[in-house]
């Protein structure tokens, strides 16, 4: 062992941190500055990766505290109208959910009749239409034989994807599961919302209280607004696109709008597969030109809603640019499916109005 050093080191031992940290400082600015970011990006990102797999393990968990936080912030002013009429806190998020509840079920059975009336005369319909666009494609240059053969492989990819109906069952009563879990953390967040995030503010150090309140303020804001706005903007759609679906003669017109009040709650991407759905149903039921007065309207309407409405109803503030929502769509339906694309903006929403809201906030 090397003399020289306190408590008998070696002196090599001794001379590696100095020489680390030379060769850090001979390193420029902007290097060291991107050896860092990089490597706050990388914590970052694991965290991120680690967080997101635990939240696909107990999806319906995530899924319906998502839910459950989203119809709060839609419910929260009937809840408090309610209040005002000096009603205790559990009839106030009662009512609320009665009101949920009756504004979803009654569409829900008019729907039912208007479907059971019309498919009577669906089959007839299909097949009047299947022969009126047979006509066309034909008549465009294609074969009997190359359209014969395209028929074919539709019912056979109709055949394999029927193989899945055992799994479909299944994801169907998770849903009913989480369904059932989100309308009881409903009622908990309409009647002790407030005092649920009192108290979780109380548990941090009283220096970052006042940020932390108004982050979480600011936080809820946004999902109100996202939540009403994006409601809104739905039911301008079904309303527009159901309109045209019934003055074109379309059959099923009333299960169609209420398909696109429900895929618009996933931008971008919903309101195409819907509008793709209501062509298809146009063209097998009515024909090519029908088919294409329908793909009009379609255009139309998600052209006055994203251009016009959208900004008005949204407001500025809470608007994301289309790049950001369109990336936070894509990674919401590769991470949990359908319920990641439908949860994955708001969460986006709300995180940034947060993030924003506590860097303001900052000393």
């Amino acid at each position: 062992m090397r003399r020289g050093v306190p408590g008998g080191v070696s002196t090599d031992l001794a001379e590696k941190p100095t020489k680390t940290r030379g060769v850090w400082e001979s390193l420029s600015w902007s290097l060291r500055y991107g050896a860092v970011a990089c490597g706050c990006v990388l914590l970052i990102a694991a965290v991120l990766y680690l967080v997101i797999r635990l939240a696909v393990l107990v999806a319906p968990l995530t899924l319906a505290i998502i839910v459950a936080l989203l119809l709060a912030a839609l419910l929260q002013p009937i809840a408090d109208a309610v209040r005002r009429l000096r009603a205790p806190d559990s009839l106030a998020a009662l009512a609320a959910i009665a009101v949920m509840l009756a504004v979803v079920v009654l569409p829900a059975v008019l729907l039912w009749q208007v479907t059971a009336e019309q498919a009577a005369d669906l089959p007839e319909q299909l097949a009047q239409g299947w022969d009126r666009t047979r006509e066309w494609i034909v008549g465009a240059g294609l074969s009997e034989e190359q359209l014969q053969s395209l028929s074919d492989r539709i019912r056979e990819r109709a055949r394999a994807a029927g193989g899945g109906l055992t799994a479909a069952a299944m994801g169907v009563f998770e849903a009913l599961g989480a369904a059932l879990l989100a309308i009881v953390l409903l009622f908990f967040l309409l009647k002790d919302g407030r005092r649920m995030a009192a108290w979780a503010t109380a548990r941090l150090p009283e220096r970052s209280r006042e940020r932390a309140g108004q982050a979480g303020r600011d936080g809820w804001t946004a999902l109100s607004r996202y939540a009403r706005g994006t409601v809104a903007v739905a039911a301008i759609d079904a309303l527009g696109i159901g309109l045209g679906l019934v003055l074109i003669g379309v059959p099923l017109a009333l299960p169609l709008a209420l398909l696109t009040f429900v895929a618009a709650f996933v931008p971008i991407i919903g309101a195409t597969v819907a509008g793709a759905v209501a062509v298809l149903v146009a063209l097998a039921a009515n024909g090519p030109v029908d088919a294409l007065l329908v793909l009009l309207v379609v255009v139309a309407v998600q052209q006055i809603e994203g251009n016009l409405l959208e900004p008005l109803i949204m407001g500025r503030a809470l608007r994301l640019h289309p790049a950001v929502v369109l990336v936070a769509v894509t990674a919401g339906a590769l991470t949990a499916g359908v319920a990641g694309a439908l949860v994955a903006v708001p969460i986006t929403a709300v995180t940034y109005r947060v993030w924003r809201s506590w860097s303001e906030g900052a000393p």
